[in-house]
């Protein structure tokens, strides 16, 4: 049985990652697989036989500029904690998905398809699935989304209320959040790293879906070779944080590994350094998922993808979150004990490097980063994923 599916994607990568696995797989298996996004770039990623669908060409010049405006300040405010995500809601995430609704449903009769995949984000398009009467399955990229903080329950009842407040606007009278879809929603972790919940059944966990579609290579291998009498380590803060920023963290990872037996890959932009000890690579870009198997560990920001590529391989992590949901990440590798959490804004470079040497030379932390890579393999991935997908489709068409 064949059907259509249409992902509706935000102009995040770490978003439309996973997405471009599922569909490939889909596209294997016969089905026709469309993508509609507001960013023209994701054209040359799709799999082959997939379809784009640009929503440029259905949306207002106004509406449009205000999204790109909009998703830039992602990368160029400087703001943390709670204040990050009244940020993200209030100057992003509704004035995006306000843009977007009209030319998702104009590209939904276009395209007529069987399943709509929403992603977490474009609640916008949980709704046009609804008012077009087209099942939907929710696509989870960033499970924090979904997760329930203890100390802070407040936050979760926050960010469901300005979703609600975002469907009544657009003649969604309902007193329910329904961004994630009570059909299926698909969560790209493992129940393992989630932790404890007490989520319904149509939440399933397939663990990370990873683009194995790496294809920056002008990294100085000869380099790394040279340091291989040394332990190794990746750093990385991710590109959604301003240059000051990354400055002072930077003159602090100088500062704690500079002269040590240590092997420091830095992603970052070499002129953002005062100098560059001996013992650093520093490159804009590197072709990650080449190196992390070749780590001892990682220190990053918390990206969720991130994380999940180094658990997949079983490294340990020290993880300093900045904001939006890298805080709830940090502690999930805390509380799984495969790695260390500092605070980004006030650590020492001392603590820099005896956090770095705790989970180098402590062996719990790589072996409960064992268990997570374990619990992700045991999670199904994207044969699990696309098996979930295709009985949704088998139940639609049956009944229609």
């Amino acid at each position: 049985m064949k059907g259509r599916f249409l992902f509706i994607v935000p102009p995040l990568t770490g978003h439309v990652n996973p997405t471009l696995g599922l569909g490939a797989e889909l596209l294997k298996n016969k089905h026709e697989v469309a993508w509609i996004s507001i960013d023209p770039q994701l054209e040359e990623r799709i799999p082959n036989g997939g379809t784009f669908l640009l929503l440029d060409a259905d949306i207002s010049e106004a509406d449009k500029e205000q999204i790109k405006n909009e998703i830039l300040k992602l990368g160029k405010k400087a703001v943390y904690g709670l204040d990050s995500l009244k940020f993200l809601y209030d100057e992003v995430l509704i004035p995006m998905n306000a843009g977007m609704l009209d030319g998702i449903k104009k590209l939904i009769d276009a395209y007529k398809p069987d399943i709509i995949i929403n992603d977490h984000q474009i609640f916008a398009a949980a709704v046009a699935a609804i008012q077009k009467n087209i099942p939907y399955v929710t696509s989870v990229t960033a499970p924090a989304a979904i997760k329930v903080n203890e100390a802070l329950p407040t936050i979760h009842l926050w960010e469901g209320d300005q979703i609600i407040k975002f469907q009544k606007s657009v003649g969604l009278n309902s007193d329910k959040r329904l961004d994630c879809s009570k059909l299926l929603t698909i969560v790209y972790t493992s129940k393992k790293l989630f932790g404890e919940s007490n989520l319904d059944n149509y939440y399933q966990f397939v663990g990370p879906v990873i683009n194995r579609g790496d294809l920056t290579d002008d990294f100085d291998w000869h380099k790394l070779q040279s340091m291989n009498d040394r332990p190794t380590i990746l750093v990385t803060i991710g590109t959604t944080f301003d240059h000051n920023l990354k400055r002072q963290f930077l003159r602090k990872v100088t500062e704690a590994f500079e002269n040590e037996m240590i092997g420091i890959v830095i992603v970052s932009d070499p002129e953002l350094f005062d100098y560059i000890p001996q013992n650093f690579i520093v490159c804009r870009r590197i072709p990650q998922l080449k190196l992390i198997p070749l780590m001892d560990a990682l220190v990053c920001h918390g990206g969720h993808n991130t994380v999940c590529e180094a658990l997949s391989y079983a490294k340990p992590l020290v993880v300093l979150p900045i904001a939006y949901d890298q805080s709830y990440v940090a502690s999930t590798v805390v509380d799984s004990g495969s790695g260390i959490r500092l605070n980004f804004n006030r650590f020492k470079a001392q603590q820099l490097k005896d956090a770095v040497n705790e989970i180098l030379h402590d062996k719990k932390y790589s072996e409960n980063a064992q268990a997570i890579q374990k619990s992700f393999e045991e999670a199904g991935g994207v044969a699990k994923a696309v098996k979930l997908l295709e009985n949704i489709l088998s139940i639609t068409l049956k009944q229609n």
